[in-house]
């Protein structure tokens, strides 16, 4: 049966907290220098949250100084301990995130427009609609690539085959057969007279 050989990393952590525990303070910072990337990494992954993780880190280091005098070398890995550490207090942040009551959460705005702005625009929508189809078929290709689509003069020219010229005489008569075919509907459309 295959044994497995001692953690180098685990004796030297022992000994780090060993050390700390009898009010060596740069075996402290050593050893967190050790701990703190892997006990940051893991909460990062479980928690999916920098601060929260941060936290969590900064906890189980306080809880480890904290149980320094009384820790039993042999019983458990520093690290192994930390990271028990680690997890517990993810879950528990975990934990606290699902059970917040429903009733204490805000109630999302729905960012849709009110319903009667929903059918103005509607409105709007369909009679533009039939005012571009009252338009010549060039004019109405002009109009929307300029002025819906938004596309330059010289674009619309390349896509029509046409002069730039042409096309803002195009766009013109099509806006003022816009204006024409929409002139008395203002009112119904919601637009001020």
């Amino acid at each position: 049966m295959h044994q497995s050989s001692p953690d180098p990393g685990s004796d030297a952590e022992a000994a780090l907290l060993a050390r700390y525990a009898s009010g060596d303070a740069a075996a402290a910072r050593l050893l967190a220098a050790r701990l703190t990337p892997r006990l940051f990494a893991h909460a990062r992954r479980v928690l999916g949250d920098t601060a929260e993780a941060e936290d969590v880190t900064q906890e189980a280091l306080l809880r480890l100084w904290k149980i320094a005098p009384g820790w039993r070398t042999g019983e458990a890995r520093v690290g192994t301990w930390c990271y028990r550490v680690v997890a517990n207090l993810c879950t528990d942040r975990l934990r606290k995130r699902r059970s917040v009551p429903l009733d204490t959460v805000a109630e999302p705005e729905d960012p849709r427009p009110e319903a009667a702005d929903r059918l103005q625009q509607l409105a709007r929508r369909d009679a533009l609609q039939a005012a571009l189809e009252s338009l010549p078929d060039r004019q109405r290709q002009a109009v929307v690539l300029r002025h819906i689509e938004g596309l330059s003069n010289p674009e619309i020219a390349e896509i029509l085959d046409i002069g730039v010229e042409a096309v803002e005489s195009l766009t013109a008569r099509g806006k003022r057969g816009l204006a024409a075919a929409l002139a008395g509907r203002k009112e119904a459309l919601g637009y001020e007279t």
